[in-house]
């Protein structure tokens, strides 16, 4: 009877060492993968909308400068001055540091997966999957550096709160502004390409007959949002935007 009880409480203990079912999904690959799918949508969502944001520089300043204040007073009088804006920045870090974290725990898995280099050294993958992971580094340099440029004004000169058509001129009327931003870009569109087909598959929205759709949508997204984004400072170095 006592050996029982004993065996018991071992068993209860091993099945209280049991990790959570979030826990367990989390530590799972294909955990990791939804993670990345559904945060990459989202923040690619959200690229949309800003780039068609961005977009209403090209109808004056005042038109650009009203939509940055109606970004600030979304939902009034429901929620207060900028409620909304938090909001929606609160959701973008999230899906960041998810997405972040969801990838370089798969990159330190896959290493590990395979210690020793390919036989083949000639590379299989296209050139956007080769440079997912220096293309995501690449990103989250430019967020840190977008923020502290056009949002908190720390390495910008210039800066002057309340006017967004003024700051991002002055931004892209300098060199190294110029650069900054067409080559985060282009890593962006990068991303995009392949990231979005990899999430789709995830997700179990890709199949043989609709494999060619999704890669050709894919391709489709990032080349707009890649001449989405760089007409702006185009427009601002060749004078159109002033």
């Amino acid at each position: 009877m006592a050996l029982a009880t004993r065996t018991d409480k071992r068993t209860d203990r091993r099945s209280d060492t049991r990790p959570s079912l979030p826990r367990a999904l989390w530590d799972s690959t294909i955990g990791k993968k939804t993670v990345m799918a559904v945060s990459g949508l989202i923040m690619l969502s959200y690229l949309v909308v800003h780039m068609m944001g961005n977009l209403k520089i090209f109808f004056g300043a005042g038109q650009f400068d009203s939509y940055a204040h109606w970004l600030r007073t979304i939902g009034e009088p429901f929620l207060h001055y900028e409620w909304a804006l938090w909001l929606i920045r609160v959701v973008l870090v999230a899906a960041v540091v998810g997405h972040a974290v969801a990838a370089y725990q798969l990159s330190r898995r896959d290493l590990r997966a395979r210690p020793t280099g390919y036989v083949h050294k000639r590379a299989r993958a296209s050139y956007a999957t080769r440079t997912m992971r220096w293309g995501g580094v690449i990103l989250a340099l430019f967020i840190v550096w977008h923020i502290l440029d056009l949002t908190t004004g720390t390495v910008h000169s210039g800066f002057r709160p309340g006017h967004p058509y003024q700051n991002l001129v002055d931004t892209f009327s300098t060199w190294y502004g110029n650069t900054i931003y067409i080559v985060a870009v282009a890593a962006l569109a990068l991303h995009v390409q392949h990231g979005f087909w990899s999430a789709a598959q995830t997700l179990g929205a890709g199949s043989a007959t609709r494999d060619r759709v999704l890669r050709t949508l894919a391709v489709v997204l990032a080349v707009l949002l890649f001449a989405g984004f760089v007409s702006v400072p185009v427009a601002v170095m060749t004078g159109v935007v002033s």
